[in-house]
């Protein structure tokens, strides 16, 4: 995956399930499916990608005295 694919990819998991909006309704400005985005997001979940993600937010956080 290229990486201007796997941002768009990235852009679109995020739109989602920030919105609230059904996977089955991603707008196709984000130049990929549905489903494509939908077998990323779950392949991340697995790996546990948004726990280190979420783990480093705080840690960046708490250097910074920001995380109250």
């Amino acid at each position: 995956m290229s990486s201007f694919r796997g941002c768009l990819t990235w852009c679109a998991v995020v739109y989602v399930r920030t919105s609230g909006c059904a996977w089955r309704h991603l707008p196709s400005t984000f130049g990929t499916s549905p489903a494509t985005v939908h077998r990323r997001f779950t392949a991340w979940t697995e790996a546990g990608l948004w726990r280190r993600h979420h783990r480093g937010v705080l840690d960046e956080l708490g250097a910074r005295g920001e995380d109250d």
